[in-house]
């Protein structure tokens, strides 16, 4: 699972094999576990396990870097 970024507690990242779906990333912390769409706009996709009020804080970590997160997905997926 390669780790694109990580901010404080939370690890972002996605699955080597998730390269058939669109670009995503998963933000994992302490047995939670949330994943995000990146386009066409950041959208929850599940969470499991982040109270709501977590999760609007990792979306908007999510939308803040959003390019990176992006372009990680890119070099991974599409060398």
């Amino acid at each position: 699972m390669p780790t694109a970024l990580r901010h404080g507690p939370y690890r972002l990242h996605f699955d080597s094999s998730d390269g058939t779906e669109p670009r995503h990333i998963h933000v994992s912390r302490a047995g939670a576990d949330a994943k995000f769409w990146l386009d066409p706009d950041v959208q929850l996709a599940r969470n499991r396990g982040f109270p709501a009020h977590e999760i609007r804080s990792v979306q908007a970590i999510v939308e803040q870097n959003l390019q990176v997160l992006r372009d990680a997905w890119d070099a991974h997926f599409r060398p």
